[in-house]
């Protein structure tokens, strides 16, 4: 493990410093080192570190992590399972994952105080410098955004656990420091607070019941008063004689707003408590939980020389709040933008960041966003998650489209579907949506 001493004694105009070492910088660090470049990988804390997370790697994720040359890592360490079983009004279905030319048919469960470090660890294997207990506190020769980007930067100031304090510079700054990120901020990324934002809140809890092969997903999560909220539950096998047990809600324009998501969280563990023995006894430790910006509400993403992946830009999925896919996914993004630009020596090239994140994410994620405004109406969500779960292969191509599991190489009924979804994005304005909740509110 490199000390922030060690870097100081031997200064270096890096390739690119990465401001995060969750799964996009990590992932980023990965391909640039992997691709010969010279990286530190800067991380706050130091690993293995506890982070509030569902801890559910769909196929997505683990195609990503295929990559990287880590699945037999993931799979000593946490739980393969086949699918997602639903509940909702009254019914229940259990799905696998749907068959794809490129995602494999499973997914696992592992907790990111074993998954972070093993990513991390990977890219440092490769070439990567990676600095544990460092903290980037600020820009150091900041530049003014310019056409609405980012600032940029020379490099990024740090701070480690003995107070000493250190430039580390480079010719690219690529940050993924969180949904709260320090340096976006001071880079100039805001939210458009018109875009849905997630909360979440999540505790451990063991089970008899921890190695199941699917994970729980409960559509109808209500309120203490039994009123129906928009969002959803859930129940993960973690495989180690824990589950993962947390809500997460959806706002669309204030409609959680005044929920206690703690005590949404305890009505939750109660109701589910005898099917899965949860009580204080088997309680682990007070749940914890996060806001979460959704569908790349957060920009700009790119600057001069620096951009912004995971979730400091927002890539968490609307449609079942996945964040660790498109982390991996847009520190691969990145990655080879940037390498791009070294290889041209040409800065200009980062437009393709922006460009290549609305080819992957554009149109779905306008698709996401429409369909949570949809469902925050209570009786439509009714309707649709009531019969929707008596129709199974209605719910299976469903399962395909909220987990961006569609195929390119067909044109099945989750693709046609989505492409349905998309016109309907189109044709819902804003307008109507707030003339929706205006009435809402003077009722």
């Amino acid at each position: 493990m490199t000390s922030l001493r060690e870097v100081v004694s031997k200064p270096t105009l890096y390739d690119v410093v990465i401001v995060g070492a969750g799964p996009s910088g990590s992932a980023c660090a990965y391909w640039l080192a992997e691709a010969g470049w010279t990286v530190c990988l800067i991380e706050k804390k130091h690993f293995p570190r506890e982070k509030t997370c569902g801890d559910g790697l769909t196929p997505r994720s683990v195609y990503q992590l295929q990559e990287m040359g880590l699945e037999d890592s993931v799979a000593a360490n946490g739980h393969r399972f086949n699918g997602l079983r639903a509940f909702g009004f009254g019914a229940s279905l259990e799905m696998n994952w749907p068959e794809h030319p490129v995602f494999p048919g499973y997914g696992y469960t592992i907790t990111r105080f074993n998954l972070d470090g093993l990513v991390a660890e990977r890219a440092e294997k490769h070439g990567a410098t990676l600095l544990n207990g460092v903290e980037a506190i600020g820009l150091v020769e900041a530049t003014n955004a310019e056409d609405g980007g980012l600032k940029g930067a020379a490099g990024v100031l740090v701070k480690d656990k003995d107070d000493d304090v250190a430039e580390i510079r480079a010719r690219y700054l690529v940050v993924g420091d969180g949904q709260n990120s320090r340096l976006g901020r001071e880079m100039g990324t805001v939210r458009n607070k018109s875009w849905p934002m997630g909360m979440a809140l999540r505790g451990y809890y063991t089970s008899d019941r921890h190695d199941e092969p699917w994970i729980d997903s409960h559509l109808d999560i209500r309120d203490p008063k039994g009123d129906v909220v928009p969002g959803y539950g859930w129940i993960f096998p973690l495989g180690d004689g824990r589950v993962n047990v947390g809500v997460g809600l959806l706002s669309t324009g204030g409609a959680w707003k005044g929920v206690n998501t703690t005590k949404l969280q305890e009505y939750f563990v109660a109701q589910t408590a005898d099917a899965w023995g949860l009580n204080d006894e088997s309680c682990c430790g007070p749940a914890t939980g996060g806001r979460l910006p959704m569908g790349l509400a957060l920009g700009p993403r790119s600057g001069p020389n620096t951009l912004t992946i995971g979730d400091a830009a927002g890539t968490v999925n609307p449609f079942n709040g996945e964040g660790i896919a498109y982390g991996y996914e847009t520190g691969r993004i990145a990655a080879a933008v940037v390498a791009e630009a070294l290889l041209a020596n040409d800065s200009s090239l980062l437009g393709l960041y922006d460009e290549r994140l609305d080819e992957a994410y554009g149109d779905y994620f306008k698709v996401a966003r429409a369909f949570v405004r949809i469902i925050s109406e209570p009786k439509i969500l009714s309707a649709c998650v009531g019969v929707g779960l008596r129709i199974e292969p209605l719910m299976n191509e469903l399962l395909a489209i909220m987990a961006n599991l569609m195929r390119n190489d067909k044109r099945g009924p989750a693709e046609i579907g989505y492409r349905a979804l998309l016109r309907l994005a189109d044709v819902i304005p804003e307008q109507a949506y707030a003339l929706l909740l205006g009435e809402k509110t003077k009722r």
